[in-house]
């Protein structure tokens, strides 16, 4: 696989970051004042391709910003799971950050890239001081996370995160499947009809934040609601009859800033899951307001519960109750999903 472009800042006009920011500084014990890498991975075709765009407008800014105290590597993807491959590459060498540049779904990829085979990656020198922290530019179309963290889709915002350093530890969803490999997300996991309608979505982005209600008009056609076989924190089997759509949050908001889970926090060491039971199309257009504004949990035939663990089953076993995780289609039921409390850290 290529190796990121390291770019030179001529004439760099960043300033020095304060020793409390070292934490970039340092690679490894045998050379405590070796330049980090910022190894940013950029999906050019995202959002249309003004992605691509923006950060070619950006670039100059972010290196001389950054430029003087580390080396900047950008990265383009060439298709799906590729982010993956540049992240695992990434941290195995040692980088002092990988930093996603696009939407949720670059993110999504950089985020799995941080593990391989169910376990953490790890920098291949065994005397490194630093682990390597995980960044955000948000540049996509939907790019909820950020949404969740109160940031704003302002790029130069992004790079003074960055600039100043700061970290602090988040938690990461882990889903599963007997036979299968393990698959990690940061954002929300959903079931059934809010993950036919990304899936449906997914091939319209074309359209911007339009393509969710396409997806979603396109989900509603043929939906039946279904019984599911839930088991929370390793307890009993319980049946949930009629449910519409099950989200698990790590975070709050998904298709394009519905506050799905508001109760959802990255840093709690827990996911909220909501339940929607026997609904119908009318409901969503009655309600719709609420589920953007994130105060649906009082509405009829919505629970909710804070759960570390969550395993849900198709009762009907015919394998087309739709899962996916910020926004990518994973496939179809069972699942289970577990919380990896603080298993990141994320430059906040």
């Amino acid at each position: 696989m290529a190796k990121p472009v390291v770019l030179r800042a001529e004439n760099s006009v960043a300033p020095a970051l304060s020793s409390d920011r070292s934490v970039f500084h340092s690679g490894s014990s045998s050379s405590p004042n070796r330049r980090r890498d910022l190894v940013f991975v950029v999906n050019p075709r995202g959002a249309n391709g003004t992605t691509g765009k923006a950060w070619k407008k950006l670039l100059p800014y972010l290196q001389s910003r950054l430029g003087s105290d580390f080396n900047i590597c950008e990265s383009f993807t060439s298709g799906p799971s590729h982010a993956i491959d540049i992240t695992r590459e990434a941290i195995g060498d040692g980088a002092g950050a990988v930093i996603a540049v696009g939407g949720d779904g670059t993110l999504h990829e950089v985020v799995n890239g941080f593990f391989w085979d169910g376990k953490p990656v790890v920098n291949k020198n065994t005397e490194a001081v630093h682990s390597t922290a995980l960044g955000l530019i948000p540049l996509g179309t939907g790019s909820d996370f950020a949404r969740s963290l109160g940031w704003k889709n302002d790029p130069h915002e992004a790079i003074e995160r960055i600039a100043r350093g700061v970290r602090s530890r988040i938690d990461i969803g882990v889903i599963s499947r007997e036979g299968e490999g393990s698959h990690y997300f940061i954002n929300v996991a959903d079931i059934h009809l809010s993950a036919k309608a990304g899936y449906y979505a997914s091939r319209y982005k074309k359209f911007g934040n339009l393509c969710y209600v396409i997806g979603a008009l396109l989900a509603f056609s043929g939906h039946r609601n279904q019984d599911l076989r839930i088991k929370v924190n390793e307890g009993e089997w319980q049946t949930y009859p009629k449910v519409t759509a099950l989200c698990i949050g790590n975070a709050k908001y998904f298709g394009g800033g519905m506050k799905i889970t508001p109760n959802a926090d990255p840093s709690s060491g827990s996911f909220e899951v909501v339940i929607l039971q026997d609904f119908k199309w009318y409901d969503f257009i009655l309600k719709l307001h609420k589920l953007y504004s994130g105060t649906h949990l009082s509405v009829k035939n919505v629970t909710s519960e804070i759960v570390n663990t969550i395993e849900v089953d198709d009762i009907s076993g015919n394998g087309s109750i739709f899962v996916q995780s910020d926004g990518e289609h994973l496939g179809f039921l069972p699942r289970k999903f577990c919380i990896l409390p603080a298993a990141i850290e994320m430059i906040r």
